[in-house]
């Protein structure tokens, strides 16, 4: 594709989208790029610029605006979007790079039944698809790698992988968290959102994140949304309590000096917005490069940009 229909291709997808969020009353943002906080996440590193020279704490080029949009939630925004700048080191491939575009919203007092709703027509006006599946992680587990992700041993996730001849890779630890991860992307997301999206719901505690624990069941409430096994975007109903964010900001912490990763500083700004002041309800960042990707029925993402990080 040459450089003309790359720049229109997404300046259209760009604009069906910006006109769908418009219409149901979010307000377009814009956040900084480089922050002297990041959220501490497992397994992202962020990339640290030396702004005040070498001898003074670093900002951070952000993985995600997700930090400072809630900031701005906790303001009293109200519901907000915005197609944000990204950055994460070390992360190269067909459906990732290390600067990209995330198209990253949040809606106060909603659910993820509001969710789906949503995505179903951001899908629809994007890709032209129709409806939207919704599937416990239970089930799909059972369904694809014949295992219950809620209650299996370790011995069994062994077993799980063996049987779908997927490994863990070198950087990863043998343990059911890991073995989640990598059996979700090998074996059970190529089967998801085939002939229309599947948002994939009710993930086990140990893979919560940042969203809330639901009251009535032991289940994250999370979801994962995939076109034609394409991981497309993410989100939860969001945990707005300080005490419980912070636990799992050190546990991440915890997880990075396991695997030898940098301990990243706690994000304090973040953590005073949160409390009576941060409301509840979902948020959601979804990968706008794969978007168009998707909508041109490409393979990679480098095929609908004009630039990437190895010609930029």
């Amino acid at each position: 594709m040459s450089i003309r229909p790359i720049l229109e291709l997404r300046a259209a997808v760009r604009s069906r989208v910006r006109g769908l969020f418009d219409a149901c009353g979010f307000v377009e943002v814009d956040t900084p790029v480089l922050s002297t906080e990041v959220l501490p996440e497992a397994h992202i590193d962020p990339i640290a610029v030396a702004v005040d020279g070498a001898g003074r704490p670093p900002h951070y080029l952000q993985a995600s605006p997700e930090a400072l949009m809630k900031r701005l939630l906790a303001g009293g925004a109200g519901p907000i979007y915005q197609f944000a700048r990204s950055f994460r080191a070390g992360e190269r491939g067909e459906r990732h790079d290390v600067e990209f575009v995330l198209l990253e919203w949040y809606a106060p007092r909603t659910s993820l039944d509001d969710t789906a709703a949503f995505l179903a027509e951001l899908c629809q006006v994007a890709l032209g698809t129709q409806g939207i599946e919704r599937i416990a992680c239970r089930e799909a587990f059972v369904r694809h790698v014949g295992i219950d992700p809620f209650s299996a041993s370790l011995a069994a996730w062994r077993a799980a992988g063996a049987r779908a001849r997927v490994a863990l890779p070198a950087d990863h630890a043998d343990s059911a968290d890991d073995w989640f991860e990598v059996l979700l992307s090998e074996a059970v997301a190529p089967h998801l959102g085939r002939g229309r999206p599947t948002m994939l719901e009710k993930w086990p505690v140990s893979q919560a994140a940042f969203a809330r624990i639901s009251d009535e069941e032991q289940f994250a409430c999370r979801f994962e949304l995939f076109v034609e096994g394409v991981e497309l975007a993410n989100g939860w109903e969001e945990e707005t309590r300080r005490d419980m964010l912070l636990e799992r900001i050190e546990a991440a912490n915890q997880t990075r000096a396991a695997d030898g990763r940098d301990v990243l500083p706690l994000p304090h700004r973040l953590l005073n917005a949160h409390g009576e002041a941060m409301p509840p309800g979902v948020g959601a960042a979804l990968g706008f490069d794969r978007l168009v990707m998707l909508a041109a029925g490409a393979a990679s993402i480098d095929a609908v940009r004009c630039f990437t990080s190895r010609n930029a």
